[in-house]
């Protein structure tokens, strides 16, 4: 069972300090709005620790399953986590700053009749509902409308959302497929023994455990790595996409997105992915 969290005062600060703030922002929209616009480009979304995690066979916990070792690892290493672990540590330090904030359960339609495979944060005010995502990383807070489309009007991480079939859809872009897809959102209840129960069942297979994945905004373009390309989404809506070596990977790392040298050089190579246990591909 893991505790319901609690950021140790001193650890906030330091987070708060990191992405640049003096003081702590206000629980509103005008203090969440300057919050995650800082998140989205100083905390990446990235697999880096728990690649190195379970191609060691490590049977300890998933990197990242509390607040505090992600907030640790990213004021030492530059590392983010995958979507359990991100959300998880923003859920976490929102509710140390007072707002309203609970953690969303969603899943990305990367193919029909998948099982739950996101997660996601959500922050009220009043009547109103806010998506602050920490993999899609949109810059500023997407608002939940029950009877419009809402969306953030970007070229490179803009976001669309509307209501279908009793439930928010958001089509975004990965880094993969720059063309998009859909995330659908189920809930917004859950509490962190489900987010490690969600987070532990990805160690056998996920699609983060053999490829470096890593994205972060950089000015008004998004920067990183998937499934063996270097990617660029620019800020005129174009896309950038080469192949890069482990040695060019390592650089780009460490050089164009800030990761610590330590733990880049811990990175195993990459190896393909393989499709899920039981699919129909997964004998072939």
């Amino acid at each position: 069972m893991v505790a319901n969290p609690t950021l140790p005062p001193e650890l906030t600060e330091r987070v708060l300090a990191r992405i640049g703030f003096d003081r702590a922002p206000e629980p509103t929209l005008a203090g969440l709005s300057a919050l995650y616009a800082r998140w989205c480009a100083n905390v990446p979304f990235d697999n880096l620790r728990k690649l190195i995690h379970v191609r060691a066979g490590n049977a300890g916990p998933l990197p990242g399953t509390t607040a505090e070792d992600y907030f640790n690892a990213w004021l030492q290493h530059g590392t983010g986590g995958t979507c359990w672990s991100g959300a998880g540590a923003l859920q976490s330090l929102l509710t140390a700053l007072g707002f309203d904030a609970v953690r969303a359960i969603g899943t990305m339609l990367v193919a029909p009749d998948l099982p739950p495979n996101h997660g996601s944060v959500r922050v009220t005010f009043d009547q109103a509902q806010y998506l602050v995502d920490t993999s899609i990383l949109h810059g500023e807070p997407l608002r939940l409308e029950a009877d419009a489309e809402t969306r953030v009007a970007h070229p490179a991480w803009g976001v669309q959302c509307s209501r279908k079939e009793d439930r928010w859809h958001v089509q975004w872009r990965p880094l993969h497929k720059p063309d998009g897809f859909e995330c659908r959102f189920e809930r917004f209840d859950s509490h962190p023994a489900e987010y490690a129960e969600f987070y532990e069942r990805t160690r056998g297979w996920g699609p983060f455990n053999y490829e470096v994945t890593a994205r972060k905004n950089r000015n008004d373009s998004v920067i990183g790595l998937a499934f063996g390309h270097a990617v660029e989404l620019r800020a005129d809506g174009s896309v950038a996409r080469e192949p890069v070596t482990h040695a060019e990977r390592q650089r780009r790392l460490i050089e164009v997105m800030g990761y610590g040298e330590e733990i880049v050089r811990q990175l195993p190579e990459d190896v393909p992915t393989p499709p899920p246990p039981g699919s129909r591909t997964a004998g072939s």
